[in-house]
């Protein structure tokens, strides 16, 4: 069946922190007499954002008391810097992680995005952007500068549900006027996005950019978007 519409994740699929996440943790940790890599960040960050997603699957932040947040965050942040080879108590981890949070960062896009979006959108396909980030979809959409390149950004603050929750993927399905079997979502996540989808009978793309998946092949895995369209002609 061919692909009517073609759903992307934010966070590692089309955008990435700026400075890098590897370049804050770098920082907060050398505050606190932490000598960290950025590829031991790398790999923290594997371990980090799978707990990440099966914990906010069950639990979504918002549902959290303060005190479930910091315990949340404590041990988000001891996975990341256990991957760089630095052992530290959840009180430690609590403070780097709260260091992080207080610097100025934004986001960008990743540079192949745009003109896959746009091509996507020549070739008639729906493009739609589905998101966990407590925003609105409009702002999102001005602030990374993908107003005019995508038809709509979805979040969970409007669709009251975090991935891989169904209501956040019908919602998309809702904005996208097409069915779940003509739809696909490409992920970094294999619970929230890949699971996601299934769940709902969307048909999934992991996006792999930093490599940790490398013998991933229950579904299509690429990483970098000049990948796509063959695997959207093959659909």
């Amino acid at each position: 069946m061919a692909v009517k519409a073609v759903l992307f994740d934010l966070y590692n699929t089309i955008a990435r922190f700026e400075p890098s996440r590897e370049e804050l943790q770098i920082r907060a940790a050398a505050e606190f007499g932490l000598d960290v890599t950025a590829e031991g960040i790398a790999r923290g960050y594997h371990a980090a954002d799978a707990y990440f997603a099966g914990r906010v699957s069950a639990t979504p932040i918002r549902g959290m008391s303060p005190g479930e947040q910091g315990k949340f965050f404590s041990r988000y942040e001891q996975l990341i810097l256990q991957g760089a080879g630095c052992e530290v108590d959840a009180a430690t981890a609590l403070r780097v992680w709260e260091r992080i949070r207080r610097e100025d960062y934004g986001m960008r896009l990743f540079d192949d995005v745009i003109t896959s979006l746009d091509a996507l959108r020549s070739g008639g396909m729906i493009v739609g952007v589905i998101s966990n980030y407590d925003r609105a979809g409009s702002e999102i959409a001005d602030d990374l500068g993908l107003t005019g390149h995508v038809d709509f950004v979805v979040t969970s603050r409007e669709a009251g549900a975090q991935k891989p929750d169904p209501p956040i993927f019908e919602m998309a399905l809702a904005r996208s006027g097409t069915d779940a079997s003509d739809t696909v979502l490409v992920g970094d996540q294999l619970e929230s996005d890949v699971v996601g989808a299934l769940n709902v009978g969307i048909r999934p793309v992991l996006m792999d950019r930093y490599g940790d998946h490398p013998g991933y092949d229950e579904h299509p895995r690429i990483e970098g978007l000049d990948e796509l369209p063959s695997i959207l002609a093959g659909m």
